[in-house]
């Protein structure tokens, strides 16, 4: 471990925002008054769709959008009145932002001169992050000259010279091809757990949230959704957002009526036991629903629409109950076109959320 690396680990600070909202009049409310708390050291990944506020969320953070109201905390230093320099964030953007006619070195140290630093401390400053990004051989060179990766590797050194607590990244991969993409969050990982700093990163991809976050952030439409780890979110989502958000495919959502002691789709077949009268949404996995040789107990009928075929597993589309469901099964089972298929929903795996709000509704499903 780098001085680098000692300074940012010790200067990683918890980010407190409380009642903190964002609206341009009172027709354009982008964030509600919001309360979160993101850990110091923790790699927190915001995600959502566009035009969710995320990247509002993070400007904010940063003191590039002024607050409508609340206050932003970074470690015990209220921070929504000060200037960007003075808030200890360092940010990455989604256009690297560099200046294209200084050379890396000059990139990663234009802070570091701005400030005053002597050019003895700026050079030795340069030479420890380039090494730590693989960048000591491109020191002279002009962005231009640059690979897409490269240049986000600028970007990120560039941040991490000035030894900041907290690092913000807006969507810092979405320019990248996907094999870079690949590569460049094995590397944010990598350095997140060298420097441990506390790290914000926005994006709208799934995957980069479920790689590379200790907690996931889920904002829809301004407001918090779910907060919780990767593990949490895809096995126990809070709300039909939530589910048919996370998961490639995502899941499977089917209306169903409850008449007291079973729940059934409108086609009137049974899906499970349950206590419960009223209209529902039952969510289910397409990884979780087995198709079994032939008709049996604890099973329903569903007919095959068309099939994907990707290499190491498929995609079934099938009708059931009125409604399309996608099924993950291993590459290789045999299964004809347009042939009825019977699915088993196994309980354990059955989501069930209230049907005007769309919340999970915590409830003990059995067998059919």
């Amino acid at each position: 471990m780098n001085a680098i690396d000692m300074a940012i680990r010790a200067a990683a600070a918890n980010i407190t925002l409380s009642g903190v909202s964002k609206a341009y009049d009172a027709e354009t409310v982008v964030i509600p008054p919001m309360d979160v708390e993101l850990r110091a050291g923790e790699f927190t990944v915001v995600l959502g769709p566009s035009g969710c506020g995320k990247s509002t969320l993070l400007q904010m953070i940063a003191g590039l959008e002024r607050v409508s109201g609340g206050k932003i905390v970074i470690g015990a230093r209220e921070v929504q009145d000060l200037e960007p320099k003075h808030r200890g964030c360092a940010m990455v953007f989604q256009n690297y932002a560099l200046y294209p006619h200084m050379s890396v070195f000059d990139n990663i140290a234009y802070s570091l001169k701005v400030s005053g630093m002597q050019k003895a401390e700026r050079i030795q400053r340069v030479g420890t992050v380039a090494k730590m990004l693989g960048l000591s051989d491109y020191l002279g060179r002009k962005p231009g000259q640059l690979s897409g990766g490269q240049r986000q590797r600028v970007a990120i050194g560039r941040a991490i010279v000035r030894e900041p607590g907290v690092l913000l990244f807006d969507e810092p991969l979405s320019n990248l091809d996907a094999q870079l993409r690949h590569d460049m969050r094995v590397e944010l990982a990598d350095l997140h757990r060298r420097i441990g700093a506390t790290t914000v990163f926005v994006t709208h991809d799934q995957v980069e949230a479920m790689t590379l976050a200790d907690r996931i952030l889920i904002l829809n439409k301004g407001r918090i959704e779910q907060f919780d780890t990767p593990k949490a979110i895809y096995h126990h989502p809070a709300s039909v957002f939530v589910a048919k958000f996370i998961g490639a495919p995502p899941m499977n959502i089917l209306p169903v009526t409850g008449d007291g002691s079973v729940l059934r789709l409108a086609d009137g077949q049974v899906v499970a036991q349950a206590r419960l009268t009223g209209t529902y949404q039952l969510g289910i996995r397409p990884e979780d629903i087995f198709i079994c040789g032939q008709a049996g107990e604890h099973q329903v009928t569903s007919a095959l629409r068309f099939r994907e075929d990707l290499g190491s597993h498929s995609i079934l589309a099938a009708e059931l109950g009125g409604s399309v469901v996608r099924i993950a099964t291993p590459f290789g089972v045999q299964i004809s076109d347009r042939s009825q298929l019977f699915l088993n929903l196994p309980a354990s795996r059955l989501h069930l959320f209230d049907a005007a709000s769309g919340r999970a509704i915590p409830c003990a499903l059995s067998a059919n």
